[in-house]
């Protein structure tokens, strides 16, 4: 059986991409379950516009070419899915791109509305109900419809990695879950009837519980994914729990993409030291989804 090519974007030029993208096609593990096809620059010469370290305009563009090519090889077809290195949002915005992230951008290019964010790990997988947005447009974003999209969302993915039957928890997004309303009303306003819905429609849904238990419960197996209320909420568990190995997943798109746990790291770009090893978790994976693909 052939290898699935998979293409390894270099993410901004300036920041750690490059390097650990280098430093994981050579991994023996890496080698051994794909074919690995790198988009952006990544050798000395085609590097040596863009600063090490610094927000420049031009590295973003060079980063959406190299994902927007992946893209489009991913959706004709021509390899088996996309393997990122991290942006930088700033840098984004100094070029005038439109997007917050790899997310939004990649459900732009794929023509798809309804995507979600999860992290992936051994012990804990976390799931995002909202994701670049400031806290205090939150409760705004986390609406009934929403809620339930992300639901249906995950519950129809994980079978993809091995969850046939998945059992999800949803957190709440007050502390202690609001406190039967003492502490807020979202979670009855909210969360709850979105989780109705949810198990109307056969769906293996409990919560909404307090964040600071849930994830320990979680970790420990008695749930297969939980559902965060906001970016921080469900990213600094995961992260404690298994960081370097875990694995951002963009559900929703007809295509595979997977990516590293951590951002562009200008601070040590091109100092050698940068370590790859969550983008070898990330190509893993993908390459163990395209094998079930396929």
């Amino acid at each position: 059986m052939s290898l699935p090519t998979l293409a390894l974007t270099v993410g901004d030029p300036c920041g750690i991409g490059p390097e650990i993208v280098l430093k994981a096609i050579r991994d023996p593990r890496v080698i051994e379950v794909c074919r690995p096809v790198i988009y952006g620059p990544h050798t000395p010469d085609e590097l040596a516009p863009f600063p090490a370290g610094r927000i420049n305009a031009d590295a973003a563009r060079a980063a959406a070419d190299a994902i927007t090519r992946a893209v489009a090889d991913a959706r004709a077809g021509r390899i088996a899915g996309m393997v990122t290195a991290p942006i930088n949002k700033a840098a984004f915005a100094a070029a005038g791109l439109p997007w917050r992230g790899h997310t939004d951008m990649l459900a732009e290019l794929c023509g798809v509305s309804q995507v979600a964010m999860m992290f992936w790990s051994e012990r804990l997988r976390v799931v995002l109900a909202t994701v670049h947005i400031p806290l205090a447009e939150v409760p705004r974003a986390l609406t009934r419809g929403r809620l339930l999209e992300i639901l249906r969302l995950t519950a129809r993915s994980l079978p993809a990695f091995g969850v046939p039957s998945p059992t999800l928890a949803v957190t709440g997004l007050n502390p202690h879950a609001g406190e039967d309303g003492l502490l807020g009303s979202e979670e009855s306003d909210v969360i709850s009837p979105a989780i109705a819905a949810a198990r109307a429609e056969g769906l293996r849904v409990s919560g909404p519980f307090p964040a600071d238990t849930l994830f320990v419960r979680a970790a420990r197996g008695e749930f297969d994914a939980v559902i965060a209320a906001y970016h921080d909420q469900g990213l600094i568990p995961v992260k404690l729990i298994a960081f370097g190995r875990s694995v951002n997943v963009t559900l929703g798109l007809p295509i595979i993409r997977t990516s590293v746990d951590h951002g562009t790291a200008f601070d040590i770009a091109r100092k050698g030291v940068a370590d790859e090893g969550s983008l070898v978790e990330a190509i893993l994976l993908a390459a163990r989804l395209a094998a079930g693909r396929s």
